[in-house]
């Protein structure tokens, strides 16, 4: 009852009768279960390897970054700037937003993953005082480019309504600059500028760079920065 799913078709899942619920399903179930994150992620599993091969899977997203985009990043130092997939995977950052980002566990993971730190950590409504805009934001960067059905499962299996819902109304339109506001577990309160630039000839690999918008900003990051030593 509170999953919104049948007795017949509970009744099919646990005999086995039928292996392939779409993730909607997952989702629901999971809830009334109170089935964890790692949890939802091991039945998701479970559930894709039943179904086989996908004959609907597309090109994957980029995993690698060329020198030229490396040595870019190396300019931007020690502004917080960052390489990103269209998936949300970050596959190469600054140290300045290693240093941002980092403590806020946003960097977790191997790759780490915008989509599943602001959709499956809780730590990220914490961080992010305007989270339901963000969240925002990160559909529509999901949704700006080719489809990814096997992510946007996943993610429909461990987030529920709080993803499918934006994927219904949020347009493929990413911001491609404003503000953001984040609560960082050491420096406090910040504002931050952000630009984004889409490199269309890198598979819509995404370069997001962040500005502090004040000057409590300024120095709050100054304070994450780690001591240089001047030759004298």
């Amino acid at each position: 009852m509170l999953a919104g799913v049948s007795v017949e078709y509970l009744t099919r899942l646990e005999q086995g009768r039928y292996r392939h619920p779409s993730p909607q399903v997952l989702a629901a179930l999971a809830g009334p279960l109170r089935l964890t994150a790692a949890e939802r992620a091991h039945l998701y599993r479970l559930t894709r390897a039943s179904a086989g091969p996908c004959s609907a899977l597309v090109t994957d997203p980029l995993r690698t970054v060329r020198p030229g985009l490396r040595a870019l990043l190396d300019q931007l130092e020690p502004a917080a700037a960052m390489l990103a997939n269209q998936v949300g995977d970050v596959l190469a950052c600054t140290s300045g937003f290693r240093r941002l980002a980092g403590p806020t566990g946003m960097l977790d993971g191997d790759p780490p993953n915008l989509n599943r730190f602001v959709f499956t950590d809780p730590r990220a409504r914490e961080v992010y005082p305007d989270w339901a805009h963000v969240a925002d934001e990160q559909v529509a960067a999901l949704k700006d480019g080719p489809p990814r059905p096997d992510f946007t499962d996943w993610l429909t299996a461990m987030a529920g309504d709080e993803f499918t819902e934006r994927a219904d109304r949020v347009p493929g339109l990413p911001r491609p600059h404003g503000l953001l506001r984040l609560h960082h577990p050491q420096a406090g309160p910040l504002r931050l500028a952000y630009e984004m630039m889409t490199l269309p000839g890198d598979n819509g690999l995404r370069l997001v760079v962040h500005l502090p918008a004040d000057e409590a900003t300024t120095e709050a990051l100054l304070g994450l920065a780690p001591l240089r030593l001047v030759a004298q």
